[in-house]
C-alpha cells in the first residue's frame, strides 16, 4: 500500500486514511516540493462497494497516496474505533484548497467535465479568490482518446507545472485514468468527481444540514434517479449488510 503518510484503517479492504482538511492540505503541500506522482481518492459507500467486488480497482484504491473519507457512514466507522477522523469530501477539500491558495502557494489544473465545465470552474474560483493560481482546463471528450491524444493532454499538464490536477469524471472512471497516467505526471492528482458540477453551478448540492448527518446522497437521488438509483438503492444497503456479516474491519497503520 503506498499510504505510508497516515494511520488509516479497513472498510472492506479499502484502507481510508485518518484525515481532515487541513491534514489533508499539509499532505498536498508537502508532496508539492517533489517531482514524484501521485493519486488521491475520494471514497464513499458507492465507490467502496464497485472496488470492493473487482480485484483491480481495488488494487487501485490500495495503491493510492491517501483515500478521502467522503461519506459520513465511513467517517462513522473510523469514530467507533476512536480515530481523529472527520469527513473530508471531494467538494470541500477542493473549496478548501482552492480559497486558501493565496496561502499555500500551490498551482492547479482542472481536468474533466462536460465542455465548458472546467473552464467555468476556473472563472468562478478566480472569481472567489483573485490570488488562486489555476494554470490550465481540459474537458476531455467522452470516448476513448487516440494516443496522440492522450499524449497532448499528459504534456499539457506537465507543461503547466501543476502541483495539484482535479480530475471531474465519475468514479471508478477517474480512479482508473488517475492510475494509468500518475506515472506519466509530477503532480498529484485527486479524483473529485461531482465536484466540478457543483462548483461551476451546473449541478445544487445538498443543504449542509443534509451533507452533515448523512442525507447527501438521498438529496442526489431524488436529483437524478435514473443514474444514481443502483449506487444508492442497492449499493449503500449491501454495504451494511455486509459490514455486518464481516462485523468491524480492522485497523491497519
Amino acid at each position: 500500500m503506498a499510504q505510508s503518510d497516515f494511520q488509516s484503517y479497513d472498510v472492506l479492504g479499502i484502507p481510508i486514511s485518518v484525515v481532515n482538511l487541513e491534514t489533508a492540505e499539509k499532505a498536498l503541500v508537502r508532496w508539492s516540493g517533489d517531482t514524484r506522482g501521485r493519486y488521491v481518492g475520494v471514497r464513499e459507500v458507492p465507490s467502496i462497494m464497485i472496488m470492493h467486488d473487482d480485484p483491480k480497482l481495488k488494487e487501485i484504491s490500495r495503491n493510492a497516496d491517501m483515500n478521502l473519507p467522503d461519506g459520513m457512514p465511513i467517517v462513522w466507522i473510523g469514530k467507533r474505533k476512536g480515530l481523529p477522523v472527520e469527513r473530508t469530501c471531494g467538494p470541500d477539500f477542493m473549496e478548501h484548497m482552492l480559497l486558501s491558495n493565496s496561502a499555500n502557494g500551490l498551482k492547479h489544473y482542472f481536468f474533466g467535465g462536460k465542455e465548458g465545465v472546467a473552464d467555468k470552474l476556473k472563472a468562478t474560483f478566480r472569481e472567489r479568490n483573485a490570488g488562486v493560481q489555476i494554470v490550465g482546463t481540459c474537458c476531455p471528450p467522452f470516448r476513448q482518446l487516440t494516443e496522440q491524444e492522450d499524449q497532448k493532454m499528459v504534456q499539457d499538464i506537465l507543461d503547466s507545472k501543476a502541483d495539484v490536477v482535479w480530475v471531474g469524471m465519475s468514479s471508478p472512471k477517474q480512479d482508473v485514468w488517475m492510475a494509468e497516467h500518475v506515472s506519466k505526471l509530477q503532480g498529484t492528482l485527486i479524483g473529485v468527481g461531482a465536484a466540478f458540477d457543483f462548483h461551476s453551478g451546473e449541478v445544487k448540492r445538498a443543504p449542509k444540514w443534509m451533507q452533515k448527518t448523512g442525507l447527501e446522497s438521498l438529496h442526489r437521488l431524488t436529483r437524478d434517479p435514473r443514474r444514481l438509483w443502483k449506487r444508492y438503492l442497492i449499493l449503500a444497503p449491501l454495504f451494511v449488510i455486509i459490514l455486518r456479516v464481516l462485523r468491524k474491519p480492522n485497523l491497519t497503520s
